[in-house]
């Protein structure tokens, strides 16, 4: 990705102040380090009865303030830590608060799919709002209209160029390839990874039969015998549909596989679960932590690519008050 540091000088909103929580501190750091500054120091306490109390070292009256928090498991820890440090930084003066979310919460509740049910992302985005973010940056949402939820600006990245990139180099040994969707939902975006990667495309066609996270893969469609398959999606929670996937792909003959992914969720024992196939490599990125032990589970398969030089550019052009999409040509 280019990157032009113009300008270096030129701020709209005084300085950057960073803030993290605890979920996903490596990221955190490195964002900082490509920014070249430092977290800025806080207390985050958890009471004996689970309430959380935030406080910070420093005044940030007058400055632009980025909160960097991921919002995956333990789900509501997070998300209130998200919003504490918001209001914590509203109460104090800040000109202006960003919260910077790599991956969202609830963002699969984004719609009334059946009676009696909630719209959750709605409601999540509402909280953000009301704790006192000015602006919100985020990677992959699940829905685009989740966009709409938010009456605040905000910048959707996206790390489809990262794994483009890392694939397009990866392409060079293998044959035939062919890009597959385990869901007819990320068929589009699927659509624009095959373009890329100037290669064919086939889906999973499955039905979902309850709330819970199980889904029946019914078939594919497409053409993946003796051709080496990526198969791609935005996150894997309990690995259920990739599993499905990779099952399908493999009976009706397709030779290597490889799995591309966003936000890896990994819930309960979806680590054990991919660890298990007959996966080549499983490329993925930083936006949720992977802890060690689960990390294991895939040996030297695994690789993370990490999202926070992009997100640190978009801090720095936020900051300054410069296009984001110019990144991109766009």
């Amino acid at each position: 990705m280019p990157v032009s540091r113009t300008h270096p000088d030129r701020m709209m909103y005084g300085h950057i102040r960073l803030y993290a929580g605890s979920a996903c501190p490596e990221l955190a750091q490195k964002i900082a380090k490509y920014l070249k500054l430092s977290l800025c120091e806080r207390d985050i306490i958890e009471f004996p009865n689970e309430n959380l109390f935030v406080k910070l070292h420093a005044s940030v009256r007058g400055q632009d303030c980025y909160v960097i928090q991921t919002t995956s498991t333990p789900v509501h820890r997070n998300l209130m830590e998200l919003l504490i440090l918001i209001q914590t930084l509203r109460l104090d003066s800040a000109s202006r608060i960003t919260a910077v979310i790599p991956y969202l919460c609830y963002a699969r509740s984004d719609k009334k799919d059946q009676p009696r049910v909630p719209i959750t992302a709605r409601l999540v985005a509402d909280m953000i709002e009301v704790a006192g973010a000015d602006r919100y940056i985020t990677m992959d949402l699940h829905a685009g209209q989740i966009q709409g939820f938010f009456t605040i600006p905000g910048d959707v990245m996206t790390s489809f160029h990262i794994l483009v990139s890392t694939l397009k180099k990866k392409m060079v040994n293998m044959y035939q390839p062919v890009v597959v969707t385990p869901d007819l939902g990320f068929a589009k975006k699927a659509r624009n990874f095959a373009e890329r990667m100037n290669t064919p495309l086939a889906f999973i066609e499955k039905r979902r039969s309850s709330n819970d996270a199980n889904a029946e893969a019914l078939s594919l469609i497409g053409d993946v015998k003796d051709r080496d398959v990526v198969i791609v999606d935005d996150e894997v929670d309990t690995g259920g549909s990739m599993t499905q996937a990779v099952l399908a792909c493999k009976a009706h003959g397709a030779r290597r596989i490889y799995m591309a992914f966003v936000h890896p969720i990994l819930s309960r024992d979806a680590a054990e679960r991919l660890g298990s196939l007959p996966v080549d490599e499983f490329i993925t990125t930083d936006t949720v932590p992977i802890p060690t032990a689960k990390s294991a589970r895939f040996g030297d398969r695994l690789t993370v690519l990490s999202v926070s030089d992009l997100l640190a550019e978009v801090i720095l052009r936020a900051n300054q008050g410069r296009s984001v999409g110019a990144l991109f040509n766009e």
